[in-house]
């Protein structure tokens, strides 16, 4: 009952902030309150739990804050250190609300994801009402939403503290929070969590300016001398003009400050002279170098103000240095420790940099879609869109105008002003094509002319339309067999070809159950876990529908355990046969067969263990085991 008044009351006092009455409560919190009943239509009586994005949408946002959560990595774990023993976790979202990282003990997972302090949890003012993430975003200042501070009543208990990180060019990126399920009732007790997630923000900034232009000048400047050279409050990059070209937060409002202008308004700072602010010109940055002692680095700004300064010299690039660095970030989602993934994905990684069109084959279901998806991510055009097209999906009488399009009036039914086709929608981006194999003979020359010159003529159109993407194709067939039967032409074969990426089976890779488990994690709704009997089955079984079939399995599983971990009698019938036949077909052989066989593979390789294992397709630990059983050793032979 008590739990129910305080509710009660909390809504209330909610209704009466809205309608304008005068509260007790923070400025920014009461004017948050009136934000989402005005604005966001929100209703303090409709008690909401936190939203989880979808998995893909979640990549999505990962995708695009990729940089920065590198870059992030390391403050978001010595911040998580030293608050963890004190109950908070730590959510990083991008600046739409959506978690993009999170830290928190696993022992709670079941209650933080509950209550919304999980990954791919949005915590927009317009979905979440007032909260620590969303009224951060909304001001674009750090705030701690305090347990009744929570517009809606089921986020009372939590005490969320936020702080903004902006981008060097002052748009905001993200947010950082930290949030306790329980924590005191004063909101004064939640000072220091401000002061903490502050000063890892400021850190963060910092890092990702000296990371965007190490090789310009930045200046980096200091109330103190003492921390100039070890923990700066604001920094200033600088191209050779003397042209301000990045900044981080803090320097974004001192500029301001001197320029008299509004903060939230970077463009007009970015361009603008350093010598604008500051009794500094670019000439004189090379006599703020460690060379003189820190007190003797002063200088002065426009409105009068004194500030240490320490200027760091472009760096420049090395020779014989590549240009840009391989980045395998998309790619780490991929595999965990199989050596052919690994050698794809640096091959992938590479040749994501180039123009270069590539055709990735493999068995049907193995990943080609997720390993194209990786690689337009990694490319120049991973601003542009991703355009997946299935060639065996789309039926022959439907694929000339989905690929194309057409013009006003091309056919009857067509639309009255026309359809952009799919080749079209990837300009700018990446088109790709799966099972192109399957595509018609009289299509696949349409193709090679807008590949040749570039350009896409739509059904019933007169004029063509120029384009500029970058191709993938897949296909689980022996293409070079079918030019030599007269199914695929030779010319569009050898365009889209420019390099071949093969992905191995499933069932050759080592990495079964750590992608088992990422697709648990994907599907669950709670913690769940893998029996060691399913690993050792999901190691072992052949899997002919390689991915798409291993996720099948997961979410069957799902959908017939009721508590925390997957055993066999949740798994299909049919991958439940295969461990009884596999069972008797291994007792088979390693009564029958580990004479004639493993000992003549094992003399063969000179007794090398792991070669014997390859060449048998079997793991080491069977080896190992056959040998035992039959009391095999390197200088015994049984009779």
């Amino acid at each position: 009952m008590a739990v129910v008044n305080r509710v009660s009351d909390h809504i209330q006092e909610v209704q009466r902030v809205a309608e304008g009455i005068a509260s007790e409560r923070d400025a920014a919190i009461a004017q948050s309150w009136q934000r989402c009943v005005s604005d966001y239509q929100l209703d303090p009586l409709v008690l909401q739990e936190a939203y989880i994005v979808p998995h893909s949408e979640l990549k999505e946002h990962q995708e695009r804050l990729d940089k920065l959560l590198n870059t992030a990595r390391y403050g978001l774990n010595t911040l998580y250190r030293q608050i963890a023993q004190h109950g908070y976790v730590i959510l990083l979202t991008d600046a739409d609300g959506v978690t993009v990282d999170f830290q928190g003990d696993r022992a709670t997972t079941w209650e933080l994801r509950k209550s919304g302090l999980f990954l791919g949890a949005e915590w927009s003012e317009a979905r979440a009402g007032t909260c620590g993430v969303g009224s951060c975003i909304y001001t674009g200042e750090a705030i701690t939403v305090h347990q009744t501070d929570h517009f809606d009543a089921t986020h009372a208990p939590l005490s969320c503290t936020a702080a903004p990180i902006y981008d060097v060019d002052g748009s905001l990126a993200a947010v950082l929070d930290i949030s306790a399920l329980q924590s005191p009732e004063p909101k004064s007790g939640q000072a220091l969590a401000l002061s903490l997630v502050q000063s890892c923000t400021r850190r963060i900034e910092m890092a990702a300016l000296m990371n965007t232009f190490r090789r310009d000048w930045i200046v980096r400047l200091s109330q103190s001398p003492a921390f100039l050279d070890v923990d700066p409050e604001c920094a200033i990059a600088v191209n050779s003009s003397g042209e301000i070209i990045g900044m981080t937060h803090s320097a974004q409002r001192l500029l301001a400050h001197i320029h008299h202008t509004d903060w939230r308004n970077p463009s007009v700072l970015l361009g603008s002279l350093l010598s604008e602010y500051f009794h500094l010109h670019i000439n004189e940055l090379p006599t703020l170098s460690r060379a003189l002692p820190t007190e003797e680095r002063l200088i002065s700004t426009r409105s009068g103000e004194l500030w240490f300064a320490h200027a760091l010299a472009p760096q420049q690039l090395p020779l014989g240095r590549r240009k840009r660095r391989v980045s395998s970030e998309a790619f780490a989602c991929l595999y965990q420790g199989d050596r052919a993934m690994e050698r794809l994905a640096q091959q992938a990684s590479q040749l994501s940099l180039s123009s270069l069109p590539l055709l990735l084959t493999g068995e049907t279901g193995s990943g080609k879609e997720y390993l194209a998806r990786a690689i337009h991510q990694s490319s120049p055009q991973k601003n542009g869109t991703f355009v997946a097209i299935n060639c065996a999906a789309i039926p022959e009488s439907l694929i000339e105008s989905e690929l194309f399009g057409y013009a006003d009036g091309a056919f009857t039914g067509a639309r009255g002003k026309g359809k952009k086709g799919l080749i079209e929608q990837a300009d700018g981006g990446t088109l790709f094509l799966d099972e192109i194999g399957d595509m018609p003979l009289s299509l696949q020359a349409r193709l090679l002319r807008v590949l040749a010159e570039s350009e896409v003529l739509p059904v019933g159109a007169t004029k063509a339309i120029p384009v500029s993407l970058r191709v993938l194709a897949a296909t689980h067939q022996d293409l070079s067999l079918g030019v030599q039967n007269g199914r695929f032409r030779e010319d569009l074969f050898y365009r889209i070809s420019g390099a071949r990426l093969a992905i191995p089976p499933l069932r050759a890779r080592k990495d079964i159950v750590w992608l088992a488990t990422k697709l648990v994690e994907k599907s669950a709704s709670k913690p769940m876990v893998l029996s060691a009997s399913v690993q050792h089955l999901f190691n072992t079984y052949s899997w002919p529908g390689n991915i798409r079939e291993l996720d099948n399995t997961i979410r069957f599983a799902l959908a017939f355990c009721l508590g925390s971990e997957i055993l066999p009698e949740h798994l299909p019938e049919d991958i439940q046969g295969w461990l009884t036949r596999g069972s008797v077909a291994e007792n088979r052989c390693d009564s029958a067969c580990v004479t004639d066989d493993i000992l003549s593979t094992l003399e063969t390789c000179h007794w090398n263990i792991s070669e014997t294992a390859r060449v048998l397709g079997v793991d080491r630990s069977t080896v190992h085991r056959r040998i035992k059983k039959a009391g095999l050793s390197r200088h015994y032979r049984p009779s």
